[in-house]
């Protein structure tokens, strides 16, 4: 018979699973070589350093974006005075360190605000060529390195002035907590800016100024290993069907020091959009690296080792029993009835056919005797034969085939849904929840800034609209919407409310001057549609020159939801000062409450005023089994959106980081599913390819102990029960030729009678 097919493959493969499953089991259930560092807090550290190189991208490219649309509204207007450029510019953005107007025909510096800017970096390939005007890094006789972006004035009647705009390439201005420290790295590894590391003069003792050098040189040698990771294809550098961060990011692990391991995350500054290539900040070529110490894990004690041994060897003990019972119940009838049938297909009628006890091969195993009591015209062993035939065929071979189930169950359950698993007093490490709160602070942050960021380009187009030229007003709306996405609809109001121009969606709220404690104190960034789908979030911008006209933007809250969502921080929402959601990452109703009382408080807690201002805050939540850690960050800071009152919450189940209890649990879940897929494949091919066929078989056979010489019977397999099939065929076909003779001789004597 062929290797592959019968009842041998499927109880031989069972046997090799269990001993892989019991292997598998000793491996995982025990210590598993638990990492000095949980994966969740390296993966967090990779997560912040992602934050951080979108935050420094972002910035990098509004300064750009910003500055070439100021030359693009300068050069559209009359001339103005370069001190008056300068000082409309700084006043709109305050954003760049050192702004020059310089005059391309003689040279001359028309106008300079803030830090000097040095020229001597200036020539042809700057001026010309395919990369003209690209933005520069440029050192300074310091040793600090500037981003200079520059953009072309081209007046009427007047010589060509260049625009210089000096950008630091500082670590974005965001929360880094207590001890973590940041740096933007340069292509090569050189560290182009710190932040985070204390002052040495700061330090009371020798000890802490060790330790300062010591996390001092772990950045310089970590910056260099993420330098030479970055320099990697970001789609090669992902895993397959990965779709997080488009950039290369990941996590690098330092030495030791007093007990705390130098922990790292790392992660190339890339466009948000994988197909876009007009972002400056991308094309740098810099990464962002935050550093973090951690204290090292505890080794896990021996009892875990020995849970997972005892588990394991549980498994092969009722593995060994299984086996055994199909065995003893399903592959030992079949074989005795493979035998048994080969016998009578051979014309072996001296001794009678050993049945089995039960199932369907007692069925078999009957009419195999009545089959034989016909062939060799033993009537009386045909009819016991039939008459035990109903009392052995009470019980399938499905019930074997249930208790071995029943059997391996009894370990996959428990190991499954009962071994190490997790409750409300699991300990999450406190550097999770310290991420939580600086990373929703950032986000906060952005948000921010992202609304500052729509309010004063709103102040920049109100320069270009003429108040007694609707038409004129239109088409410089027209041409702002298209330029800023962020925006569903612009309009410009008149001081009662009406709209006097339009571009995008219809208003989907009002505005009017009046309310605010009065039209100047009137807030810039406004929130209404309450009862509506969707919150409807408002800036404006007086529109200088006409009194009493006001530009309009309603910012999508598309935009705003987009802003929210970071892999690793769960779900994040932005709430008014009354704890009711206006934007979110995930699906959210217009002005909800949140899903928990123990949110609304950590908002409210949040928004409390701690010396300069609200604070953010971190908070592990513990509600029955499950163990949620939650932060809260309200918006502070500068520009129009500091005092909107709105608060930036995140929370997120401590079951999605990667920690020890929650690794052996998932641990355990995986060994129970494995045994679960383990009684289904097995037991599955023996009821397939055993079971039925053999239900079928007896079936068959009991039709042709009947009297059934007619049907022909077909093997379907080539293995034990197809044999009894092939061998059935063989007696069918003697008892027919048997008939055949017989009802010949009986018609022999007859035609001789007639003849005389």
């Amino acid at each position: 018979m062929p290797l592959l097919g019968g009842i041998r493959p499927p109880i031989a493969l069972l046997c090799l699973l269990i001993l892989a499953l019991a292997g598998l089991t000793a491996k995982v259930l025990g210590p598993a070589g638990d990492p000095v560092v949980p994966k969740a807090v390296l993966g967090s550290q990779q997560h912040f350093a992602e934050d951080g190189a979108i935050a420094l991208r972002a910035s990098i490219d509004e300064r750009v974006t910003d500055l070439n649309r100021t030359a693009a509204a300068l050069n559209a207007g009359k001339p103005a005075d370069p001190e008056r450029v300068l000082s409309d510019l700084s006043t709109t953005y305050q954003k760049w360190t050192g702004t020059t107007v310089l005059d391309l025909e003689s040279g001359k510096v028309l106008a300079a605000r803030g830090e000097t800017i040095p020229l001597a970096w200036l020539d042809k390939d700057v001026l010309t060529g395919e990369h003209a005007l690209t933005p520069r890094m440029v050192r300074l006789e310091t040793g600090d390195v500037r981003l200079m972006t520059m953009a072309l004035l081209d007046y009427e009647d007047r010589p060509q002035q260049l625009l210089i705009a000096s950008n630091s390439l500082s670590v974005p201005a965001i929360n880094l907590g207590a001890f973590r420290s940041m740096a933007v790295v340069a292509r090569g590894g050189e560290v182009l800016a710190t932040a985070g590391f204390e002052q040495a003069e700061a330090l009371n003792s020798d000890a802490e100024r060790d330790e300062l050098s010591f996390l001092q040189k772990q950045m310089t040698r970590l910056s260099e290993r993420s330098a030479k990771e970055t320099e990697q294809n970001p789609v090669s550098a992902r895993e397959p069907g990965s779709r997080g961060y488009p950039g290369v990011s990941g996590t690098l692990l330092g030495d030791s020091y007093n007990g705390r391991v130098a922990t790292a995350g790392y992660a190339s500054l890339a466009s948000a959009d994988p197909e876009q290539r007009e972002s400056v900040g991308a094309g740098l070529g810099l990464t962002v690296v935050a550093m973090l110490p951690v204290v090292q894990e505890q080794a896990v004690g021996q009892e875990r080792e020995l849970y997972g041994l005892v588990a394991a060897g549980v498994l092969v003990v009722f593995g060994l029993l299984a086996a055994a019972l199909l065995w003893m119940a399903v592959q030992r009838p079949l074989l005795s009835l493979f035998l048994e049938s080969r016998r009578l297909a051979r014309g072996d009628l001296t001794r009678p056919v050993e049945m089995p006890r039960w199932g369907e091969a007692a069925r078999v195993g009957a009419a195999l005797e009545r089959l034989r009591a016909q062939l060799s015209g033993d009537a009386e062993a045909g009819r016991e034969a039939g008459e035990r035939k109903g009392r052995r065929a009470r019980f399938g071979l499905r019930v074997p085939l249930a208790l071995t189930a029943v059997l391996l169950l009894l370990w996959c359950v428990p190991v499954g849904l009962l071994l190490n698993r997790t409750d409300a007093s699991v300990t999450v490490p406190s550097t999770m929840v310290n991420d939580q709160r600086d990373r929703t602070d950032l986000v906060a942050d952005r948000v921010r800034r992202a609304l500052n960021e729509a309010q004063a380009d709103l102040v920049s187009t109100t320069r270009l609209i003429d108040a007694d030229d609707p038409d004129a007003t239109t088409g410089v709306l027209d041409d702002a919407l298209r330029k800023h996405t962020r925006y569903g609809s612009l309009y410009v109001v008149d001081k009662g409310g009406d709209v006097v121009a339009r571009a995008g969606d219809e208003p989907h709220a009002d505005w009017s001057g009046d309310r605010g404690s009065g039209e100047k104190d009137a807030p810039l960034i406004r929130v209404a549609g309450e009862g509506g789908k969707k919150p409807v979030i408002q800036a404006a911008a007086a529109v200088p020159d006409a009194k009493g006209l006001t530009l309009v933007g309603e910012i999508r809250v598309e935009f705003l939801n987009s802003l929210l969502a970071r892999p690793g921080l769960g779900e994040v929402r932005v709430v008014d000062a009354e704890a009711r959601t206006i934007a979110g990452s995930d699906g959210f109703l217009a002005f909800e409450s949140l899903p928990r009382d123990s949110l609304t408080d950590l908002v409210r807690a949040g928004g409390v005023k701690v010396g300069a201002g609200p604070v953010e805050n971190g908070l592990l939540i513990r509600e029955g089994r499950s163990v949620t850690v939650a932060a809260a960050a309200p918006f502070s800071g500068g520009g129009v959106a500091a005092d909107v009152g709105w608060t930036v919450i995140s929370w997120q189940n401590a079951k999605h980081f990667e920690i020890a209890p929650y690794e052996r649990e998932d641990r355990s879940v995986l060994a129970g599913m494995l045994g679960l897929a383990l009684i289904v494949v097995c037991l599955g091919w023996i009821h397939l390819v055993v079971v039925r066929p053999l239900r079928a078989l007896a079936g068959s056979a009991e039709k042709l102990a009947d009297g059934d010489l007619k049907t022909v019977l077909y093997p379907r397999y080539h293995d034990e029960v197809g044999a009894v099939v092939r061998s059935l065929e063989l007696v069918r076909q003697q008892l027919q030729a048997r008939r055949q003779n017989q009802a010949r001789r009986s018609a022999e004597p007859r035609l001789g009678a007639g003849g005389r």
